[in-house]
């Protein structure tokens, strides 16, 4: 999967084998994103997005291949040198601690502020602007653990922002939303994009993809069956395959889409 003309390569893949405790679960996997570049990554469930993801940022060691991310060769490890590469918004779920909305927030500053430190006013200042592009700066005093399935989302974005990283990958992050705050994701990949920042994110909605990303990647059983420009790709004779759909029935739900 090549870069768009005219864009560095931020995160590269190549030959890459996914897995757990030594059992392949997707292999012979490229993937690459540009800097400024949103790619889109669409598949059913348990074909191994997740997992791919979590290769891509270290979290589980590649069992062949290499990930790098701004030239950066990744794996499992110390976390500083991969944090100021990547932020990584995980699929919402119940919070454990009960955490300040702004306090998660921060957490995107910890390779800023240091094992020991204190965030600094810019920390705090650049942790409530991420709030406030994501329309949740009521909520910064609020316990994580009782907020909305939504706002909690809202809140992981908001901490990959803080991050300031050149690539930022999400796994389904509109996934618990509505459709308003899907838009407002949406609009927030867009604002990313035009400032150089790179995105890579998975998704079950093929409209997403159409809206935001330059490319996408289609995944299944482990391997990638096409990957290019999202009006080349996304059809509907390549949804139907891929989720074993009927044609007719995709091109009625989205007829922006070509056959």
């Amino acid at each position: 999967m090549s870069v768009a003309p005219g864009r560095s390569e931020v995160l590269e893949a190549s030959r890459l084998v996914i897995g757990h405790r030594g059992r392949p679960l997707g292999d012979a996997l490229e993937l690459r994103v540009g800097a400024g570049e949103v790619v889109a990554l669409l598949g059913p469930n348990g074909c191994g997005k997740t997992t791919l993801f979590r290769t891509l940022l270290g979290l589980i060691p590649a069992l062949a291949g290499q990930v790098t991310v701004a030239g950066q060769a990744i794996r499992p490890g110390p976390r500083a040198a991969i944090a100021a590469a990547v932020a990584y918004v995980p699929q919402a779920q119940g919070g454990v601690f009960a955490h300040a909305v702004e306090d998660v927030v921060l957490m995107g500053r910890s390779r800023h502020i240091g094992r020991f430190g204190q965030p600094s006013r810019h920390d705090r200042a650049v942790a409530r602007t991420a709030l406030e592009r994501l329309g949740i700066s009521h909520l910064r005093e609020r316990p994580i653990t009782e907020v909305s399935g939504g706002e909690r989302q809202l809140a992981l974005i908001a901490r990959a922002l803080a991050q300031q990283t050149p690539l930022i990958v999400m796994d389904e992050p509109a996934a618990s939303l509505d459709f308003g705050n899907q838009r407002l994701v949406l609009r927030e990949i867009d604002a990313l994009k035009a400032s150089g920042v790179a995105v890579l994110f998975s998704t079950h909605q093929p409209e997403h993809a159409l809206r935001v990303a330059d490319r996408v990647a289609l995944m299944r059983a482990g391997r990638m069956i096409a990957a290019g420009p999202t009006a080349a790709v996304l059809t509907a004779d390549a949804l139907a395959g891929l989720y074993g759909l009927d044609r007719d029935e995709i091109l009625r739900s989205l007829p922006a889409l070509t056959s």
